[in-house]
């Protein structure tokens, strides 16, 4: 691995966070030693709209990280107009760390098998390496386009500043935020799901409370 620690960022809606999203991003941050920057999606491509606006997703994830500093949040989507590809953060992100530190791509297991289907895909590899983040007995068979272009491409081990796949196990924690929202939804409290924090001030969770009225 490069002397430069790896930068790596694990997007998405984040709506809500939760102890699966925090977990696999520690889990990458000491299997790479890196630093890890949490990337809040404005308008996912792929999606429907959050049920929890941008400044309120922010805040609640700056309650999820409290009390540590290994994880951080990157605002740079939210701040940015139009959808969040993840190819232009990617474009951002090395501009601002220059071209030799390692840029790290954290992705689950599922998002890896669809890449193919991502804008301007292959540019990702130019700009940094993948990881993919994998639970026991969770793997996904590669559709054969990406199954050739990542052939040669894994590594246990990174180097160099992109260009690299490598697969960084995590604990399978079986939390969905889809699930989460459900729990408000039917008036209950998803408490162990969520760090505590995020249930210390009622305005943070309010969103999502709401879908029981």
């Amino acid at each position: 691995m490069s002397h430069l620690r790896p930068l790596a960022i694990l997007g998405g809606t984040f709506d809500p966070v939760h102890n699966g999203h925090l977990r696999a991003a520690w889990e990458a941050a000491e299997a790479l030693d890196a630093e890890v920057r949490m990337v809040p999606a404005r308008t996912p491509p792929h999606r429907p709209p959050p049920i929890a606006d941008a400044v309120g997703r922010v805040a609640l994830l700056h309650a999820a990280l409290e009390g540590q500093a290994r994880l951080v949040i990157d605002t740079r989507e939210l701040d940015r107009d139009g959808p969040s590809y993840t190819v232009d953060t990617l474009a951002s992100l090395r501009a601002e760390i220059g071209p030799e530190r390692p840029l790290v791509l954290l992705v689950g297991a599922d998002a890896f098998a669809g890449l193919a289907s991502w804008h301007l895909w292959r540019e990702l590899f130019a700009l940094a390496h993948i990881g993919v983040l994998t639970r026991p007995g969770g793997g996904h068979a590669l559709p054969a386009e990406l199954a050739a272009f990542v052939e040669g491409r894994r590594t246990p081990r990174l180097h160099g500043p992109a260009g690299q796949v490598i697969d960084i196990a995590i604990t399978p924690l079986d939390i969905a935020a889809t699930a989460i929202r459900e729990a408000f939804a039917a008036g209950n409290e998803p408490r162990f799901l969520m760090p505590e924090t995020c249930f210390g001030d009622p305005a943070l969770l309010e969103p999502y409370r709401a879908l029981a009225l």
